[in-house]
């Protein structure tokens, strides 16, 4: 338990003095109840054994003893207040980490978590570092303390409470150490849970789907198993807990049938009947106290178990979010912008997509890579941008690995337009600024005139300022590419990397985008994916790829002059084109 502990007040430094105030003032606060409870035998005294000559200075007992009941539960409410606070700091940093971690993690990690699991699990674990922060310091404090501080008050009172004491103590432990359950159930458990609510979070996500292609919903079986798994997981959980757990409810509930034989024939009542039901009495109320505080225990110790998982959990995820990012260094100037890979292997899993792979691409020149698909092309413009750290190999710009440069410099040199490009919810203009918070609106309006933006601001009322999302207007593919490439051009990056950049376009807006391709690819080095292959014809250099290696290279020329697989690309690509859907009617 400390281990947690301190692992857990490590995410909040400012606030772990929180933490000892919560454990001091439940400290105090079960030292003053069981203070009540000695004050209570002295009240059981005066009572039953002083006779009349005692019933005022027994009635002054009870008004201490409400007081003191009364002032250790006011100090354990402020300690659960205190470390609430705590909690929610701590549950509050987990999930801004979780936050931090996902902006920087590596492309890696996303390819291999769904968004959902990673959802849940941050969402869910942090909870449960809440759980073990804002309820378990002080019933930990209080669980440990209470037993040891009710049985000194036992054998205070007689050697007979005290050994009554410490056996329902020890029969207690014991019963205790059985209602934990399997360790493996627990784990197994929790595992059954996430699948669960990660299962459940992507088939919630996916509805809209189901909705539009009308798929059957039993087609969704992980969900459906992951239901199954954790209905038996619970059920064998809570029944290797329920003997136990019925054991020690008996045992405690039946105090008194227990109790009885032994005072009836173990104890001579004649002797000192008062004195005897004094000690029965105070036993009664002090295993009450006992059977409370081995509760908390139990909690304890199956949220300590959970709030153990929940940190491993999220330490894990955090690593797993920087595992794969490439680590950057402290170069800021380029020499140059050639591109070298040099015997570069790299695969999203086991099996690698690229294999020893070594070419060159010369600076203010453009080239387009074209190959079926899982050719590589994607994987090559996502090393580049440093999207993903390689296996094995070196890829350099301006003669130093990316290694090299710091992550601004990368960022400021390298422009990357997607196949579906994104803005966000703001005015048109500031969605052009942010490749450049240092720009003019002037600059960024030169940069939307470029990018052959005119025709898109012309039909909307306010223009650049028009507000774009859920209270805004909604574009269409090629108009938001287009103002995706408007952010490019203000960007002003020395390498341009397009991704099926002219996928979401129609064919009657192609020929305004080919313009703003051509304003955005001056004096730049240019990478360009595309499998509409009309739109590459003029680049300097065309790659082709097949199965994670080059196996042609030259212009468009020289490559249709011979017997090419770029050449049987664009006769395909030609065929395609003259396809026709034809509607014919039977009468």
């Amino acid at each position: 338990m400390p281990k947690v502990y301190q692992k857990l007040l490590h995410y909040v430094p400012k606030e772990k003095y929180l933490a000892y105030i919560g454990i001091l003032l439940t400290a105090i606060s079960a030292l003053i109840i069981v203070g009540a409870y000695y004050v209570l035998y002295l009240f059981l005294n005066h009572l039953i054994l002083g006779g009349e000559s005692k019933i005022m200075a027994a009635r002054q007992y009870s008004f201490v003893i409400a007081g003191m009941l009364a002032v250790g539960t006011m100090l354990y409410f402020i300690s659960v207040y205190v470390t609430h606070i705590l909690g929610f700091r701590l549950e509050a940093n987990f999930r801004k980490k979780g936050v931090d971690g996902l902006a920087n993690a590596s492309f890696r990690f996303f390819d291999m978590n769904s968004s959902g699991t990673v959802r849940k699990l941050i969402d869910d674990n942090a909870a449960q570092t809440h759980q073990i922060v804002a309820h378990l310091i002080p019933d930990n404090a209080s669980a440990m303390l209470t037993p040891i501080a009710v049985l000194v008050l036992g054998f205070f009172i007689s050697l007979k409470v005290g050994l009554t004491l410490l056996i329902l103590t020890l029969v207690s432990m014991a019963t205790l150490f059985m209602m934990m359950g399997e360790q493996t159930f627990m784990k197994t458990y929790q595992a059954a849970l996430e699948k669960l609510s990660a299962e459940t979070v992507e088939y919630v996500r996916g509805m809209q789907v189901i909705k539009i292609f009308k798929a059957d919903v039993t087609s969704f079986k992980a969900l459906h198993q992951s239901i199954r798994d954790y209905s038996k997981y619970a059920l064998d959980y809570a029944m290797s807990c329920k003997r136990p757990y019925v054991l020690y409810q008996l045992f405690f509930f039946g105090l008194i049938p227990i109790l009885t034989p032994l005072v009836l024939f173990g104890l001579d009542i004649q002797s000192n009947p008062k004195q005897l039901a004094v000690e029965l009495i105070m036993v009664l109320f002090l295993s009450g106290v006992i059977s409370v505080a081995f509760m908390k225990i139990m909690y304890v110790s199956m949220f300590s178990f959970m709030g153990i998982a929940a940190v491993e959990k999220l330490e894990k995820i955090f690593n797993d979010m920087q595992k794969d990012r490439l680590n950057f260094g402290t170069e800021t100037h380029f020499a140059h912008y050639n591109i070298e890979f040099e015997n570069v292997t790299f695969g999203y899993t086991d099996e690698p997509v690229i294999k020893d792979l070594s070419f060159e691409l010369k600076e203010n020149h453009s080239y387009a890579f074209v190959g079926a698909s899982g050719s590589g092309k994607s994987t090559i413009a996502k090393l580049i941008s440093g999207f993903y750290k390689v296996d094995s190999g070196t890829i350099k710009i301006g003669g130093l690995p990316l290694e090299s440069y710091t992550e601004e410099a990368l960022i400021k040199n390298i422009a990357f337009v997607f196949q579906d490009a994104k803005l966000f919810k703001t005015s048109i203009l500031e969605n052009v600024k942010m490749a450049n918070r240092n720009a003019s609106d002037e600059d960024a309006l030169k940069a939307l005139h470029l990018a052959g933006c005119e025709p898109v601001l012309n039909k909307l009322k306010d223009r650049e300022y028009t507000m774009i999302g859920a209270k805004g207007v909604f574009l269409s593919g090629g108009e938001k590419q287009r103002i995706a490439i408007a952010r490019a051009i203000l960007k002003d990056a020395k390498i341009i990397i397009m991704d099926e950049a002219s996928a979401a376009v129609d064919p009657e807006n192609e020929h305004e985008l080919q313009k703003a391709f051509a304003n955005l690819m001056k004096n730049k080095t240019v990478l360009m994916i595309a499998h509409r292959l009309s739109s590459i014809r003029k680049v300097d250099e065309i790659i082709v790829m097949e199965d994670g290696k080059i196996i042609e290279r030259g212009n468009d020329e020289s490559l249709i002059g011979q017997d090419s697989r770029y050449r049987a690309f664009q006769e395909l690509y030609g065929q395609a084109n003259e396809w026709r859907v034809v509607y014919e009617k039977n009468i």
